[in-house]
């Protein structure tokens, strides 16, 4: 029976980790006691300022399959990575990770691991023929234009670099780690484009958008500028973006 280490990015998530916790112990604990898969699931707290550990500690009491990691410092990259980390300390053969809103159902992260086969990953994806997606005009425009970005300037081939769930082989995720990834609001492309030598899968799915987004008005242009960030630093002008990396704080243009 095969093992699956999900790793879940928790900041400030007191009114919707509840909810995603439930959802993911009941299904997956089902698939379990069917001898179909066994799991643990790891939550990643990062710089929160809420009761998300108060919440996630009872369920680890609950639930012995759940355990988190508790961090002062902040961003979704960040606690991936970290979560990454500990994951490969565990004996599991399947590696990702979902956000912690439930947009993406514990039905629907099941269907990635069914899905993941001789691949090195296997990513969900909003925008495929299939794919069924409740989501405000503006998110999905933002979506949209913003992957045309990066199948412009990166050249990576998925329709959806940014949707919160993605699987991976425990030996992608070992080789992934040798590398520095962009912790920032390009994560998930950097990630890819790391990836871009692996087979990695796209295949539809059910999401969701959920109230209590922490996605703003400014939230764009901060992922825009991240892709020309990339595109520059993987080009032969990347001395601009290591020369400005080693500029003191004081000095720096924000979000560049």
């Amino acid at each position: 029976m095969q093992k699956a280490t999900i790793v879940i990015p928790a900041y400030n998530e007191e009114k919707r980790i509840c909810k995603t916790l439930e959802a993911y112990s009941a299904y997956f604990e089902s698939l379990r006691k069917d001898k179909k898969l066994d799991y643990d699931i790891l939550v990643v707290i990062n710089n929160t300022k809420d009761k998300t550990e108060e919440i996630v500690k009872r369920f680890t009491k609950e639930n012995s399959r759940i355990k988190y990691l508790n961090f002062i410092q902040g961003g979704k990259g960040f606690a991936i990575i970290e979560g990454f980390k500990e994951a490969l300390k565990r004996d599991n053969e399947l590696i990702g990770f979902v956000d912690a809103d439930m947009a993406t159902s514990p039905e629907e992260y099941w269907k990635l691991i069914k899905n993941i086969g001789e691949y090195g990953g296997v990513i969900a994806s909003r925008r495929l023929k299939h794919s069924m997606v409740n989501a405000s005009l503006y998110r999905k425009l933002t979506n949209r234009g913003f992957n045309i970005l990066v199948r412009l300037l990166l050249h990576l081939p998925y329709y959806d670099t940014q949707c919160g769930a993605k699987l991976f082989k425990r030996e992608t995720i070992k080789e992934l780690l040798t590398d520095k990834i962009n912790p920032q609001w390009a994560f998930d492309v950097d990630l890819l484009h790391k990836l871009r030598n692996k087979k990695i899968k796209e295949i539809p799915t059910k999401w969701e958008d959920k109230a209590g987004s922490k996605i703003s008005f400014i939230t764009p242009i901060k992922m825009f500028s991240s892709i020309v960030r990339l595109r520059l630093l993987y080009s032969p002008l990347n001395f601009i973006i290591k020369g400005y990396d080693i500029l003191p704080e004081r000095i720096k243009i924000h979000n560049l």
